[in-house]
């Protein structure tokens, strides 16, 4: 099994910045996919971003693309999301979850318990 806890949220003005941080424990970091996803008040959860085991692939969805930046330390055991140019619309709860990288497919088998970030206008 891997724990997954995310930290690093909060509330921030429109314009601002935030890192988000997941630290994993229980399995090898590496050996895993990492993801981030958010979930607003009333609707379903949404994909945010996506990392490579070794951090060489990255995936965004469109509405975050040159401004959230994800990014790994598996020395550290820890995968991270730097959120800029924050809007109101990214206010939401954020998980990070991961995917086996000897598996075929991309199945997110662990979550986080998540982190609110709540962007004021």
């Amino acid at each position: 099994q891997v724990q997954l806890v995310e930290s690093g949220g909060g509330l921030v003005q429109a314009g601002g910045s935030l890192r988000l941080s997941c630290a994993a424990s229980g399995r090898t970091f590496s050996n895993y996919i990492m993801g981030w996803f958010r979930q607003a008040p009333g609707k379903e959860r949404e994909f945010v971003a996506r990392i490579s085991w070794n951090g060489g692939n990255t995936v965004y969805t469109d509405s975050v693309k040159g401004r959230f930046t994800i990014s790994r330390d598996n020395a550290k055991n820890t995968g991270y999301l730097q959120m800029n140019s924050l809007k109101p619309e990214d206010t939401a709860v954020y998980y990070c979850a991961v995917s086996s990288r000897f598996v075929p497919g991309i199945n997110w088998n662990y979550w986080g318990q998540g982190t609110q970030v709540t962007v004021s206008s």
